[in-house]
């Protein structure tokens, strides 16, 4: 099990990874071995997610959640499989912590009295500057 909150954990069931080979530093080494994990979370059909968190961990994931709910995260940041993949897992911890966290309601306020008098005066001024570029004309 992977402690996500209290009260929210991931069965490491739910996971599955995939090794492939990654870019960047290493040289040969990086041409042999398969050392970027691939983490396949199904978000659409995990029984640890409530149904207002499965919505906003998707709509969070953007371009990692597939059209079937399956986000992917890619982890290649690290040299070796073991710390890739506990790098993948700690990203979607992060992921799935940030949908636990229910967004606040908007307020909506009103403006207050001072800016509603400053709004109306600088319209004036500006009223009053435009009458004063009017030229004056013989059929007044």
């Amino acid at each position: 099990m992977i402690a996500v909150a209290p009260g929210c954990s991931l069965d490491e069931g739910e996971l599955s990874f995939s090794f492939v080979r990654s870019g960047g530093p290493g040289g040969q080494n990086v041409n042999k071995v398969s050392t970027a994990a691939q983490l396949r979370f199904d978000a659409a059909k995990s029984p640890s997610l409530s149904d207002p968190v499965r919505r906003r961990l998707l709509a969070l994931a953007g371009a990692r959640a597939t059209m079937d709910g399956v986000i992917i995260i890619s982890a290649s940041r690290f040299r070796t499989q073991e710390r890739n993949r506990a790098d993948a897992i700690e990203r979607l911890v992060m992921l799935i912590h940030k949908a636990l966290a229910e967004p606040r309601k908007r307020r909506p306020t009103r403006p207050t009295h001072g800016s509603r008098v400053r709004r109306v005066q600088s319209k004036r001024l500006q009223g009053e500057k435009k009458r004063a570029r009017r030229g004056m004309s013989d059929f007044d």
